[in-house]
């Protein structure tokens, strides 16, 4: 049978930098660093980013908090 694809609510680069006050550079930086995996991209090529995503990214900030002390 057919497997139900839920639609997962994805998140704009500008959505992602505003809700946690960082620059579109660091976010591209962190992709490429591989800390944020699956970025996936919409029609126009633009990066769109799950809620897994979102958590990995409280967790960088997190773990780049907790360094700083």
């Amino acid at each position: 049978g057919w497997v139900a694809v839920r639609i997962e609510k994805r998140y704009k680069t500008q959505e992602i930098c505003s809700r946690f006050d960082i620059s579109k550079a660091t976010l591209y930086k962190w992709e490429k660093q591989g800390l944020i995996t699956n970025v996936t991209r919409d029609w126009r090529n633009w990066r769109t980013f799950s809620e897994k995503n979102i958590t990995e990214i409280k967790n960088i900030i997190k773990s780049r908090d907790d360094k700083r002390g």
